[in-house]
């Protein structure tokens, strides 16, 4: 999965070698890749607690299509695949506050929630 790795590097900074990748996306209830012919150039992955719940994480979009629709279009794809499997009744995300319009522009409602960081 290195040119996932590359993306997420490229996107977020810092190393990603694309090898914890292998372990997470069969986990996965699916994913969505954004492409520009054979370039990765965005990723959007849900995971899943194997009932009503399931998550949307990671989106990712390479800097040079950021701002291009890119994002809402993998966000959207995530949506109807979810919608697809039987018995999830919600797909959650979790944002930082400058994304908030993104994502209710996306369909999704703000709602309070927590976090714990387990390994400072």
């Amino acid at each position: 999965m290195p040119a996932l790795g590359e993306l997420r590097s490229l996107a977020w900074g810092g190393a990603d070698d694309g090898a914890r990748w292998a372990a997470v996306l069969p986990r996965s209830l699916t994913w969505v890749t954004a492409h520009d012919g054979a370039r990765l150039v965005g990723f959007v992955n849900i995971a899943w607690d194997g009932g009503a719940h399931a998550f949307l994480l990671d989106t990712t979009v390479h800097p040079d299509w950021q701002r291009r629709g890119v994002g809402t279009q993998l966000v959207q794809a995530g949506i109807r695949a979810t919608r697809e499997h039987a018995g999830v009744e919600w797909l959650h995300v979790d944002f930082e506050t400058h994304l908030t319009a993104f994502y209710a522009a996306c369909g999704f409602t703000p709602t309070a929630a927590g976090l714990l960081r387990l390994h400072p």
